[in-house]
């Protein structure tokens, strides 16, 4: 598929370090979320850097993940070159993550315009989601503009970050472009629900795009300490040089890139984008994604579910009966089992939690 020659300057940074602990068992530490293909059509991680090819090639798109998951992530995107494949030494956030590839992709092309994507998102509208980058991309061309993609919410949810958008100040690509106003962090439910009402918010899916000098400069003006160090990594040959890395980033500050610039700087703006969006983040919202039969069970064609409803069934070997439950996610894989309430499902992650803390590392 050949790319946009419009954005003949654009590159993807599509971080990939998370763990994913909220679909163990299935997801583990060497074979995390980003990795798993929960819906089918391939892992996450390939659908990201699939539905972006047409406008951002595979020789210009970059993976910052860690060193346990470079070599599989390797293999899973095979037509992304090798030393674009970063491993960081130490988990540090999205603010480092991003500065380190802004450094990267600036000492290859100084005119560089950097998108930056969650690997373990779904969107189900990927031809709406590329107009969306190419207006996006288009806006951001001009040095000092910060752009992000806010999502259109369809309920008052407490769990994702809002952005207030402004009046509209232009057009891009055939989309209204609006000056973003403030981003807030996970609301409590009083406020998501009026934000909802007010039409002014929308939700921040963490895809951000500048130019890559942009991004340094704000970086050197809010956190200097951060863009001090970074440019020591650049100074010592970036991310190819691992000795200096290995002694540097891990004593980055872990921040994410929403505290550490966007909370603060000006000159940001915000494109209202209706894409089909999950973030996918519990088995609860695999279940609602996924077709149903017609007891409202999701589950594998080698299964029973009798007097059983709302069900969502994994076991990929096992044949697995139900017999008068309702409401569970049930998860079976060689070596552990996971039954819970389905609307408990966002705390699988305590679990792993309680797994590390009782020493059974064997099954992270």
């Amino acid at each position: 598929m050949r790319a946009d020659a419009d954005f003949e300057h654009a590159y993807a940074v599509i971080l990939a370090g998370g763990s994913g602990t909220r679909f163990w068992p299935l997801s583990r530490r060497r074979h995390p979320k980003q990795l798993l293909d929960l819906l089918g059509g391939g892992t996450l991680l390939e659908q990201t850097a699939s539905r972006i090819r047409s406008v951002i090639p595979a020789e210009r798109t970059y993976v910052f993940t860690n060193e346990l998951l470079r070599g599989e992530i390797s293999r899973c995107l095979p037509g992304i070159p090798k030393d674009q494949i970063v491993a960081e030494p130490a988990a540090r956030n999205t603010a480092p993550s991003i500065g380190l590839a802004a450094h990267e992709i600036l000492r290859r092309d100084p005119d560089a315009l950097m998108g930056v994507l969650p690997s373990d998102h779904i969107i189900r509208k990927p031809a709406k989601f590329r107009q969306v980058l190419r207006a996006a991309c288009r806006w951001a061309a001009t040095e000092g503009r910060s752009v992000t993609i806010g999502l259109k919410p369809t309920r008052p949810d407490t769990g994702y970050g809002y952005i207030r958008k402004g009046p509209p100040v232009g057009h891009a690509a055939g989309q209204e472009i609006y000056r973003a106003e403030k981003f807030t962090e996970k609301p409590p439910a009083a406020t998501a629900r009026r934000y909802l009402a007010s039409r002014r918010y929308l939700w921040n899916g963490g895809m951000f795009i500048w130019r890559a000098s942009t991004l340094l400069d704000n970086l050197a003006r809010r956190q200097p300490v951060m863009a001090r160090s970074l440019a020591q990594i650049a100074r010592g040959g970036g991310v190819r040089a691992r000795a200096t890395l290995r002694r540097v980033f891990p004593r980055l500050e872990k921040i994410s890139i929403d505290y550490a610039l966007m909370e603060k700087i000006s000159n940001v703006f915000v494109v209202a984008a209706d894409i089909g969006w999950s973030d996918v983040g519990s088995w609860a919202v695999v279940y609602e994604l996924q077709r149903k039969d017609g007891e409202s069970n999701v589950r594998p064609r080698r299964s029973l579910c009798l007097d059983s409803q709302g069900n969502m069934v994994v076991s990929p070997r096992k044949f697995v009966v139900t017999v008068g439950v309702r409401d569970l996610v049930i998860v079976e894989t060689d070596d552990a089992l996971l039954v819970a309430a389905r609307d408990r499902s966002q705390d699988v992650g305590k679990a792993v939690q309680e797994l590390e803390r009782q020493g059974i590392v064997h099954l992270l």
